[in-house]
């Protein structure tokens, strides 16, 4: 409705002033800010902003803006990020064999309501195939051995970096990725199966039936080399009660995880969320 925006996600030290001057860097060059956020953590003495502006009438070209903001950054001392609404990341999904958070994607993919494009689905197993060639999108099959984990994982960075991938997402891909993978590959989404930091590693339902839970959760994360402790972007919970056995568990589960997953997908492709150390700010 209002054309291409430019967005500024900053973190510095928390300081005086230090809103006024960066809303007067966009407001000098022309800029109108149609969205801007805040949060001092007083904890930690950081502050951290989104700010948002349109380009129409903004005096300096979008290949200009991170230069100009250099100066005031380092002045700061601030980290920051700076994209473009009109930017379509690229973006690969693993699977397995659960086609749950898979197919609630694809579909959301088809309707325009993520904001980037699907290049590719890698599975390491082939039943999910069929549907997403269905999608018109390709599927690459790299199988997963135990005796050659780097291997997969090789030809699946190789495979990032020929499409020019911006994100991974983990629709359920039940696979532990190594530190190398991490460190090598683009940003990664992962869900959970389960409300973190509760109930973490393999068969979170059984954990939370042993323990009588009342309410059951699924969470989604970047993924660090650390399993299962990336910064938390989405999570929600849904009442569950003690007629509610394992299959009433996953049910349930299912129908979180598919949600908290694309809506923290969303979250990050809007350039909503801002990571420090290993916690998140959300702008929602």
């Amino acid at each position: 409705m209002h054309g291409p925006t430019a967005t500024l996600l900053v973190t510095c030290p928390d300081q005086r002033g230090v809103v006024a001057r960066f809303a007067q860097f966009v407001t000098e060059c022309g800029g109108n800010i149609i969205h801007a956020d805040n949060h001092t953590d007083f904890s930690g003495g950081r502050f951290l902003t989104r700010i948002e502006w349109q380009l129409e009438g903004f005096q300096l070209p979008r290949e200009e803006i991170g230069t100009a903001f250099g100066p005031l950054a380092d002045e700061l001392q601030a980290t920051w990020e700076l994209h473009f609404s009109d930017a379509r990341p690229r973006i690969a999904i693993f699977v397995s064999k659960q086609d749950h958070c898979l197919l609630d994607l694809l579909w959301r993919h088809r309707a325009g309501e993520i904001p980037g494009e699907i290049v590719f689905v890698a599975g390491n197993h082939e039943e999910l195939a069929p549907t997403v060639r269905d999608a018109g999108i390709e599927f690459r099959h790299i199988p997963v051995a135990k005796a050659d984990k780097s291997g997969a994982e090789a030809r699946q960075l190789e495979l990032l970096e020929q499409q020019r991938v911006d994100l991974v997402v983990l629709a359920k891909y039940m696979q532990i990725l190594s530190p190398d993978f991490v460190a090598r590959a683009p940003r990664i989404i992962n869900i959970h199966h389960s409300f973190l930091p509760a109930f973490v590693g393999a068969k979170p339902y059984h954990q939370a039936l042993e323990r009588g839970v009342k309410i059951i959760g699924a969470t989604a994360h970047y993924v660090t080399p650390e399993l299962d402790a990336g910064p938390i972007i989405e999570q929600d919970v849904t009442r569950v009660s003690h007629r509610d056995e394992i299959s009433d568990l996953i049910r349930h589960g299912k129908d979180l995880e598919r949600m908290v997953l694309a809506r923290a997908v969303r979250l990050h492709l809007t350039n909503r969320v801002l990571v420090y150390g290993n916690r998140t700010v959300v702008f929602a």
